[in-house]
Protein backbone atom coordinates (compact mmCIF):
# COMPACT_ATOMS: atom_id res chain seq x y z
CA UNK A 1 0.00 0.00 0.00
CA UNK A 2 1.73 3.29 -1.28
CA UNK A 3 0.32 6.71 0.28
CA UNK A 4 1.65 10.27 -0.39
CA UNK A 5 -0.17 13.73 -0.41
CA UNK A 6 -0.06 17.02 -2.74
CA UNK A 7 -1.15 20.32 -1.01
CA UNK A 8 -2.11 23.13 -2.86
CA UNK A 9 -5.11 25.21 -3.95
CA UNK A 10 -7.85 22.70 -5.75
CA UNK A 11 -10.73 22.85 -7.75
CA UNK A 12 -12.65 20.39 -9.36
CA UNK A 13 -16.25 19.52 -10.58
CA UNK A 14 -19.48 17.74 -8.79
CA UNK A 15 -21.80 18.86 -10.94
CA UNK A 16 -22.37 20.33 -14.30
CA UNK A 17 -22.83 23.99 -13.88
CA UNK A 18 -25.12 24.29 -16.87
CA UNK A 19 -27.64 22.93 -14.52
CA UNK A 20 -26.94 24.01 -10.79
CA UNK A 21 -25.63 26.57 -9.59
CA UNK A 22 -21.83 26.98 -9.68
CA UNK A 23 -22.36 27.24 -5.55
CA UNK A 24 -23.50 23.19 -6.35
CA UNK A 25 -21.14 22.34 -8.76
CA UNK A 26 -18.05 23.47 -8.12
CA UNK A 27 -15.54 22.20 -5.28
CA UNK A 28 -12.80 24.00 -4.28
CA UNK A 29 -10.23 24.66 -1.52
CA UNK A 30 -7.70 27.66 -1.36
CA UNK A 31 -5.44 25.04 0.86
CA UNK A 32 -6.65 21.63 0.05
CA UNK A 33 -5.02 18.34 0.44
CA UNK A 34 -5.39 15.17 -2.27
CA UNK A 35 -4.14 11.99 -0.78
CA UNK A 36 -3.84 9.35 -3.04
CA UNK A 37 -3.26 5.23 -2.83
CA UNK A 38 -1.62 3.49 -5.39
CA UNK A 39 -2.12 5.69 -7.71
CA UNK A 40 -5.95 6.81 -6.84
CA UNK A 41 -7.85 9.09 -5.02
CA UNK A 42 -8.48 8.26 -1.30
CA UNK A 43 -9.25 11.81 0.26
CA UNK A 44 -9.42 14.93 -0.93
CA UNK A 45 -10.07 17.96 1.65
CA UNK A 46 -9.18 21.27 3.57
CA UNK A 47 -5.75 21.05 4.93
CA UNK A 48 -6.02 21.56 7.66
CA UNK A 49 -9.57 18.87 8.07
CA UNK A 50 -7.10 16.22 7.32
CA UNK A 51 -3.48 17.19 8.17
CA UNK A 52 -3.62 14.85 11.33
CA UNK A 53 -4.82 12.19 10.03
CA UNK A 54 -2.35 12.21 7.23
CA UNK A 55 0.49 13.30 9.20
CA UNK A 56 2.82 10.53 8.67
CA UNK A 57 3.10 10.42 4.98
CA UNK A 58 5.45 12.51 2.02
CA UNK A 59 3.47 15.67 1.14
CA UNK A 60 4.23 17.35 -1.90
CA UNK A 61 2.96 21.43 -1.91
CA UNK A 62 2.48 23.41 -4.83
CA UNK A 63 2.68 27.10 -3.11
CA UNK A 64 0.65 29.33 -5.24
CA UNK A 65 -0.64 26.80 -7.54
CA UNK A 66 -3.75 25.35 -8.46
CA UNK A 67 -3.96 21.44 -8.93
CA UNK A 68 -7.08 20.50 -11.30
CA UNK A 69 -7.86 17.00 -12.81
CA UNK A 70 -6.40 16.42 -16.01
CA UNK A 71 -7.78 17.30 -18.98
CA UNK A 72 -9.62 15.59 -21.45
CA UNK A 73 -9.70 16.03 -25.40
CA UNK A 74 -13.03 14.14 -26.65
CA UNK A 75 -11.72 14.72 -30.14
CA UNK A 76 -7.86 14.36 -31.94
CA UNK A 77 -5.84 13.35 -34.98
CA UNK A 78 -2.53 11.57 -33.85
CA UNK A 79 -1.41 11.22 -37.85
CA UNK A 80 -1.83 15.06 -38.36
CA UNK A 81 0.16 16.60 -35.94
CA UNK A 82 3.01 17.72 -38.61
CA UNK A 83 0.09 19.16 -40.82
CA UNK A 84 -1.29 21.49 -38.29
CA UNK A 85 -1.65 25.09 -39.18
CA UNK A 86 -2.21 23.83 -43.14
CA UNK A 87 -3.27 27.31 -45.05
CA UNK A 88 -6.38 28.03 -46.82
CA UNK A 89 -8.46 25.21 -47.22
CA UNK A 90 -12.46 24.33 -46.08
CA UNK A 91 -13.14 20.92 -44.93
CA UNK A 92 -13.46 18.95 -48.37
CA UNK A 93 -10.59 20.45 -49.93
CA UNK A 94 -8.48 20.38 -46.72
CA UNK A 95 -8.70 16.76 -46.99
CA UNK A 96 -7.50 15.96 -50.58
CA UNK A 97 -4.93 18.54 -50.01
CA UNK A 98 -3.34 17.84 -46.91
CA UNK A 99 -4.77 15.04 -44.85
CA UNK A 100 -4.70 12.57 -47.20
CA UNK A 101 -1.00 12.89 -47.94
CA UNK A 102 0.25 12.89 -44.64
CA UNK A 103 -1.59 10.01 -42.93
CA UNK A 104 -0.60 7.92 -46.23
CA UNK A 105 2.87 8.32 -44.18
CA UNK A 106 1.21 5.71 -41.50
CA UNK A 107 1.69 2.42 -43.12
CA UNK A 108 5.23 2.58 -41.27
CA UNK A 109 5.14 1.72 -38.41
CA UNK A 110 8.45 3.34 -37.07
CA UNK A 111 7.42 6.46 -38.53
CA UNK A 112 3.94 5.92 -36.74
CA UNK A 113 5.78 5.26 -33.41
CA UNK A 114 7.91 8.77 -33.81
CA UNK A 115 5.22 10.74 -34.26
CA UNK A 116 2.79 8.97 -31.66
CA UNK A 117 5.54 9.76 -28.89
CA UNK A 118 6.30 13.63 -30.05
CA UNK A 119 2.20 13.71 -30.11
CA UNK A 120 1.85 12.29 -26.43
CA UNK A 121 4.11 14.19 -25.13
CA UNK A 122 2.64 17.52 -26.65
CA UNK A 123 -0.66 16.35 -24.67
CA UNK A 124 1.17 16.11 -21.61
CA UNK A 125 2.87 19.31 -21.56
CA UNK A 126 -0.67 20.96 -22.41
CA UNK A 127 -2.11 19.12 -19.61
CA UNK A 128 -3.99 16.81 -21.63
CA UNK A 129 -4.34 13.48 -19.68
CA UNK A 130 -6.81 11.59 -21.42
CA UNK A 131 -8.23 11.68 -25.35
CA UNK A 132 -10.35 9.80 -27.72
CA UNK A 133 -7.86 9.66 -30.74
CA UNK A 134 -8.09 8.71 -34.78
CA UNK A 135 -5.44 6.96 -35.99
CA UNK A 136 -5.03 6.28 -39.21
CA UNK A 137 -6.54 3.61 -41.78
CA UNK A 138 -2.99 1.36 -41.10
CA UNK A 139 -3.21 -0.81 -38.06
CA UNK A 140 0.48 -0.35 -37.49
CA UNK A 141 -0.19 3.47 -36.76
CA UNK A 142 -2.85 1.80 -34.05
CA UNK A 143 -0.11 -0.46 -32.65
CA UNK A 144 2.40 2.50 -32.60
CA UNK A 145 -0.14 4.54 -30.99
CA UNK A 146 -1.25 2.11 -28.32
CA UNK A 147 2.27 1.11 -27.45
CA UNK A 148 3.67 4.87 -26.86
CA UNK A 149 0.73 5.20 -24.55
CA UNK A 150 0.97 2.13 -23.00
CA UNK A 151 4.53 3.03 -22.49
CA UNK A 152 3.32 6.40 -20.62
CA UNK A 153 0.61 4.71 -18.45
CA UNK A 154 -2.08 6.27 -20.22
CA UNK A 155 -5.86 6.38 -20.46
CA UNK A 156 -6.20 6.87 -24.22
CA UNK A 157 -8.79 5.83 -26.42
CA UNK A 158 -8.45 5.01 -30.21
CA UNK A 159 -9.12 2.90 -33.20
CA UNK A 160 -8.05 2.41 -37.01
CA UNK A 161 -9.74 4.57 -39.35
CA UNK A 162 -12.65 2.52 -42.04
CA UNK A 163 -12.55 4.06 -45.32
CA UNK A 164 -13.05 2.42 -48.36
CA UNK A 165 -13.99 5.06 -50.87
CA UNK A 166 -13.72 8.73 -51.63
CA UNK A 167 -10.04 8.99 -50.74
CA UNK A 168 -6.61 7.79 -52.33
CA UNK A 169 -6.22 4.19 -53.37
CA UNK A 170 -3.10 3.94 -51.11
CA UNK A 171 -5.09 5.11 -48.28
CA UNK A 172 -8.77 2.77 -49.01
CA UNK A 173 -9.55 -0.32 -47.01
CA UNK A 174 -12.52 -2.83 -47.75
CA UNK A 175 -15.44 -3.57 -45.75
CA UNK A 176 -13.97 -6.36 -44.69
CA UNK A 177 -10.49 -5.89 -44.13
CA UNK A 178 -11.73 -2.96 -41.85
CA UNK A 179 -13.83 -5.23 -40.23
CA UNK A 180 -11.06 -8.29 -39.45
CA UNK A 181 -8.39 -5.71 -38.86
CA UNK A 182 -10.31 -3.45 -36.48
CA UNK A 183 -11.46 -6.91 -34.15
CA UNK A 184 -8.22 -8.17 -34.11
CA UNK A 185 -7.18 -4.81 -32.49
CA UNK A 186 -9.94 -4.76 -30.20
CA UNK A 187 -8.88 -7.73 -29.40
CA UNK A 188 -5.43 -6.97 -28.40
CA UNK A 189 -5.65 -3.51 -27.21
CA UNK A 190 -8.89 -2.47 -25.78
CA UNK A 191 -8.38 -2.63 -21.64
CA UNK A 192 -4.84 -3.75 -22.10
CA UNK A 193 -3.51 -1.54 -19.39
CA UNK A 194 -5.45 1.39 -19.25
CA UNK A 195 -5.74 1.74 -23.38
CA UNK A 196 -9.69 1.36 -24.99
CA UNK A 197 -10.69 0.77 -28.34
CA UNK A 198 -13.01 3.11 -30.72
CA UNK A 199 -14.38 1.87 -33.84
CA UNK A 200 -13.52 4.64 -36.08
CA UNK A 201 -15.48 5.04 -39.33
CA UNK A 202 -13.88 8.33 -40.98
CA UNK A 203 -17.00 9.71 -41.79
CA UNK A 204 -20.38 9.31 -43.86
CA UNK A 205 -17.98 10.09 -46.79
CA UNK A 206 -15.49 7.78 -47.08
CA UNK A 207 -17.66 4.57 -46.00
CA UNK A 208 -19.49 2.51 -47.78
CA UNK A 209 -22.94 1.40 -46.78
CA UNK A 210 -21.45 -2.47 -46.27
CA UNK A 211 -18.54 -0.79 -44.37
CA UNK A 212 -20.70 1.26 -42.40
CA UNK A 213 -23.01 -2.08 -41.87
CA UNK A 214 -19.80 -4.32 -40.56
CA UNK A 215 -18.93 -1.29 -38.20
CA UNK A 216 -22.30 -1.59 -36.60
CA UNK A 217 -22.10 -5.43 -36.60
CA UNK A 218 -18.46 -4.98 -34.67
CA UNK A 219 -20.26 -2.54 -32.46
CA UNK A 220 -22.93 -5.42 -31.62
CA UNK A 221 -19.70 -7.73 -31.04
CA UNK A 222 -18.28 -5.66 -28.78
CA UNK A 223 -20.32 -3.40 -26.83
CA UNK A 224 -18.33 -2.03 -24.73
CA UNK A 225 -16.21 -0.36 -27.16
CA UNK A 226 -16.22 3.25 -28.55
CA UNK A 227 -17.70 4.59 -31.85
CA UNK A 228 -16.35 7.54 -33.17
CA UNK A 229 -17.18 9.62 -35.99
CA UNK A 230 -17.32 12.48 -37.99
CA UNK A 231 -20.66 14.77 -38.33
CA UNK A 232 -22.33 17.71 -39.85
CA UNK A 233 -19.05 18.94 -39.58
CA UNK A 234 -19.21 21.35 -42.59
CA UNK A 235 -22.27 22.20 -44.98
CA UNK A 236 -20.79 20.78 -48.03
CA UNK A 237 -20.34 17.83 -46.40
CA UNK A 238 -23.64 17.60 -45.26
CA UNK A 239 -24.97 17.86 -48.78
CA UNK A 240 -22.52 15.08 -50.04
CA UNK A 241 -24.03 13.02 -47.57
CA UNK A 242 -27.30 13.29 -48.47
CA UNK A 243 -26.41 12.71 -52.35
CA UNK A 244 -24.39 9.50 -51.12
CA UNK A 245 -27.15 8.28 -49.21
CA UNK A 246 -30.33 9.04 -50.69
CA UNK A 247 -32.34 7.09 -48.55
CA UNK A 248 -30.84 8.37 -46.12
CA UNK A 249 -33.33 10.81 -43.36
CA UNK A 250 -30.50 13.19 -42.64
CA UNK A 251 -26.49 12.47 -41.73
CA UNK A 252 -27.19 11.25 -38.02
CA UNK A 253 -29.50 8.95 -39.88
CA UNK A 254 -27.11 7.25 -41.82
CA UNK A 255 -24.95 6.06 -38.67
CA UNK A 256 -28.67 5.29 -36.81
CA UNK A 257 -29.26 2.81 -39.96
CA UNK A 258 -25.85 1.08 -39.42
CA UNK A 259 -26.56 1.23 -35.37
CA UNK A 260 -23.58 3.34 -34.74
CA UNK A 261 -25.88 5.65 -32.27
CA UNK A 262 -25.48 4.66 -28.69
CA UNK A 263 -24.41 5.86 -25.25
CA UNK A 264 -20.55 5.11 -26.34
CA UNK A 265 -20.69 6.75 -29.54
CA UNK A 266 -19.14 9.56 -29.63
CA UNK A 267 -19.78 12.62 -32.70
CA UNK A 268 -17.19 15.37 -33.81
CA UNK A 269 -18.18 18.80 -34.20
CA UNK A 270 -21.94 18.30 -35.09
CA UNK A 271 -22.11 22.17 -36.39
CA UNK A 272 -25.16 21.88 -38.78
CA UNK A 273 -27.16 19.60 -36.86
CA UNK A 274 -31.05 19.62 -37.41
CA UNK A 275 -33.10 20.15 -34.13
CA UNK A 276 -34.10 16.43 -35.04
CA UNK A 277 -31.05 15.24 -34.33
CA UNK A 278 -29.79 16.99 -31.71
CA UNK A 279 -33.08 15.13 -29.85
CA UNK A 280 -31.98 11.76 -31.27
CA UNK A 281 -28.60 11.91 -29.81
CA UNK A 282 -30.15 13.07 -26.43
CA UNK A 283 -32.02 9.78 -26.39
CA UNK A 284 -29.47 7.75 -27.84
CA UNK A 285 -27.16 9.02 -25.18
CA UNK A 286 -24.74 9.90 -27.05
CA UNK A 287 -22.21 12.28 -26.72
CA UNK A 288 -20.85 15.78 -28.78
CA UNK A 289 -16.97 16.58 -29.31
CA UNK A 290 -17.37 20.33 -29.52
CA UNK A 291 -14.12 21.60 -31.82
CA UNK A 292 -14.17 25.53 -31.56
CA UNK A 293 -10.73 25.90 -33.24
CA UNK A 294 -11.13 23.29 -35.80
CA UNK A 295 -14.66 24.66 -36.52
CA UNK A 296 -13.33 28.46 -37.28
CA UNK A 297 -9.83 27.71 -38.84
CA UNK A 298 -12.04 25.56 -41.48
CA UNK A 299 -15.33 27.78 -41.12
CA UNK A 300 -16.97 24.86 -40.33
CA UNK A 301 -19.69 27.13 -38.52
CA UNK A 302 -20.53 28.11 -35.01
CA UNK A 303 -21.54 24.88 -32.71
CA UNK A 304 -24.72 25.76 -31.05
CA UNK A 305 -23.87 24.72 -27.28
CA UNK A 306 -26.55 26.05 -25.51
CA UNK A 307 -29.03 23.80 -27.53
CA UNK A 308 -27.03 21.07 -26.68
CA UNK A 309 -26.63 21.74 -23.18
CA UNK A 310 -30.81 22.12 -23.10
CA UNK A 311 -32.76 20.98 -20.35
CA UNK A 312 -35.42 19.33 -22.68
CA UNK A 313 -33.25 17.40 -25.17
CA UNK A 314 -29.51 17.45 -22.91
CA UNK A 315 -26.53 16.09 -25.58
CA UNK A 316 -23.51 15.23 -23.30
CA UNK A 317 -20.57 17.51 -25.19
CA UNK A 318 -16.56 17.52 -24.35
CA UNK A 319 -13.92 19.86 -25.94
CA UNK A 320 -12.12 18.21 -29.11
CA UNK A 321 -8.52 20.11 -30.34
CA UNK A 322 -9.34 18.36 -33.63
CA UNK A 323 -5.52 18.93 -34.28
CA UNK A 324 -4.67 19.08 -37.03
CA UNK A 325 -7.72 21.26 -38.09
CA UNK A 326 -7.94 22.35 -34.96
CA UNK A 327 -4.68 24.97 -34.32
CA UNK A 328 -3.96 23.88 -30.95
CA UNK A 329 -3.33 21.23 -28.65
CA UNK A 330 -4.01 23.09 -25.51
CA UNK A 331 -7.49 22.77 -23.92
CA UNK A 332 -7.04 26.26 -22.75
CA UNK A 333 -6.87 27.51 -25.90
CA UNK A 334 -9.77 25.64 -26.66
CA UNK A 335 -11.85 26.81 -24.29
CA UNK A 336 -11.17 30.47 -25.14
CA UNK A 337 -12.09 29.65 -28.60
CA UNK A 338 -15.43 28.18 -27.68
CA UNK A 339 -16.01 31.17 -25.00
CA UNK A 340 -15.47 33.24 -28.81
CA UNK A 341 -18.30 30.51 -30.48
CA UNK A 342 -20.57 31.43 -27.56
CA UNK A 343 -20.29 35.59 -28.01
CA UNK A 344 -20.76 35.24 -31.50
CA UNK A 345 -24.05 33.33 -31.05
CA UNK A 346 -24.94 36.19 -28.39
CA UNK A 347 -24.91 33.88 -25.25
CA UNK A 348 -22.40 33.15 -22.62
CA UNK A 349 -19.92 30.23 -21.61
CA UNK A 350 -18.46 31.08 -18.24
CA UNK A 351 -14.76 29.84 -16.94
CA UNK A 352 -16.27 27.08 -14.64
CA UNK A 353 -18.72 26.10 -17.57
CA UNK A 354 -15.54 25.69 -19.71
CA UNK A 355 -13.68 23.87 -17.71
CA UNK A 356 -15.94 21.48 -16.72
CA UNK A 357 -16.60 20.33 -20.12
CA UNK A 358 -12.60 20.21 -20.37
CA UNK A 359 -12.77 17.34 -16.94
CA UNK A 360 -15.47 16.13 -15.85
CA UNK A 361 -17.91 16.87 -18.30
CA UNK A 362 -15.40 15.65 -21.21
CA UNK A 363 -15.40 12.42 -18.67
CA UNK A 364 -18.61 12.04 -18.70
CA UNK A 365 -18.89 12.67 -23.06
CA UNK A 366 -16.40 9.56 -22.98
CA UNK A 367 -18.67 7.51 -20.46
CA UNK A 368 -15.43 7.31 -17.91
CA UNK A 369 -17.04 9.65 -15.29
CA UNK A 370 -17.14 6.56 -12.45
CA UNK A 371 -12.99 6.93 -13.54
CA UNK A 372 -11.97 10.09 -13.98
CA UNK A 373 -12.98 13.57 -14.32
CA UNK A 374 -12.72 14.88 -10.80
CA UNK A 375 -11.28 13.98 -7.28
CA UNK A 376 -13.79 11.73 -5.78
CA UNK A 377 -12.30 8.63 -3.58
CA UNK A 378 -11.08 5.73 -5.84
CA UNK A 379 -10.62 7.54 -9.65
CA UNK A 380 -7.64 7.43 -11.15
CA UNK A 381 -5.69 10.12 -10.43
CA UNK A 382 -4.39 12.06 -13.46
CA UNK A 383 -4.22 15.69 -12.78
CA UNK A 384 -2.72 19.00 -13.60
CA UNK A 385 -1.05 21.95 -11.51
CA UNK A 386 -2.20 25.02 -12.88
CA UNK A 387 0.19 28.32 -12.87
CA UNK A 388 -2.66 31.00 -13.19
CA UNK A 389 0.38 33.90 -13.13
CA UNK A 390 2.36 31.77 -15.79
CA UNK A 391 4.16 35.13 -18.01
CA UNK A 392 4.27 38.32 -17.34
CA UNK A 393 0.89 39.14 -18.61
CA UNK A 394 -1.05 36.14 -16.76
CA UNK A 395 0.62 37.64 -13.22
CA UNK A 396 -0.38 41.28 -14.32
CA UNK A 397 -3.90 40.04 -14.88
CA UNK A 398 -3.81 37.89 -12.20
CA UNK A 399 -1.91 39.41 -9.07
CA UNK A 400 -3.47 37.04 -6.01
CA UNK A 401 -1.76 33.51 -6.79
CA UNK A 402 -4.87 32.36 -5.05
CA UNK A 403 -8.38 32.79 -4.89
CA UNK A 404 -10.01 33.62 -1.54
CA UNK A 405 -13.99 33.34 -2.69
CA UNK A 406 -15.66 31.69 -5.83
CA UNK A 407 -16.13 34.93 -7.26
CA UNK A 408 -12.12 35.39 -7.48
CA UNK A 409 -11.49 32.16 -8.73
CA UNK A 410 -14.29 32.76 -11.44
CA UNK A 411 -12.24 35.76 -12.50
CA UNK A 412 -8.90 33.92 -12.10
CA UNK A 413 -9.91 31.39 -14.19
CA UNK A 414 -11.67 33.21 -16.61
CA UNK A 415 -8.26 35.05 -17.46
CA UNK A 416 -6.37 31.69 -17.44
CA UNK A 417 -8.29 30.36 -20.19
CA UNK A 418 -8.03 33.29 -22.17
CA UNK A 419 -4.77 34.30 -21.64
CA UNK A 420 -3.31 30.94 -21.15
CA UNK A 421 -1.51 27.79 -23.29
CA UNK A 422 1.12 25.03 -22.17
CA UNK A 423 2.98 27.72 -20.05
CA UNK A 424 0.05 27.61 -17.77
CA UNK A 425 0.60 24.04 -17.08
CA UNK A 426 3.43 23.69 -14.55
CA UNK A 427 3.20 19.96 -13.74
CA UNK A 428 1.41 16.74 -15.07
CA UNK A 429 0.85 13.77 -13.40
CA UNK A 430 -0.67 9.97 -14.11
CA UNK A 431 -1.81 7.73 -11.33
CA UNK A 432 -0.20 10.26 -9.21
CA UNK A 433 3.33 9.93 -10.66
CA UNK A 434 4.93 12.92 -12.59
CA UNK A 435 5.07 12.67 -16.44
CA UNK A 436 5.87 16.63 -17.44
CA UNK A 437 7.04 19.58 -15.45
CA UNK A 438 8.47 21.03 -12.67
CA UNK A 439 7.76 18.67 -8.63
CA UNK A 440 7.00 20.15 -5.86
CA UNK A 441 8.53 20.98 -2.43
CA UNK A 442 8.46 17.98 -0.49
Amino acid sequence: MSLKAFRGAFLDFIDDPFYVSEAESVRYFADGLLVLEDGKVKALGAYDSLQESYADIPVITYPDMLIMPGLIDTHIHFPQTEMIASYGEQLLEWLSKYTFPTEGKFKDKAYAQEIASFFLDELLKHGTTTALVFAAVYPESVDAFFEEASRRHLRMIAGKVLMDRNAPAFLVDTPETAYTESKQLIQKWHKHDRLLYAITPRFAVTSSDKQLQLAGQLLAEFPDVYMHTHLSENVKEVALVAELFPDSDGYLDVYDRAGLVGDKSVFAHGVQLTDAEFQRLSKARSAIAFCPTSNLFLGSGLFKLKQAKSVEYPVKVGFGTDVGGGTSFSMLQTSSEAYKVTQLRGQKLSAFQALFLATLGGAKALSLEETLGNFDPGKEADFIVVNPRATPLMARRNPTPIADSLEALADQMFATMILGDDRAIHATYIMGELAHGQSGVV
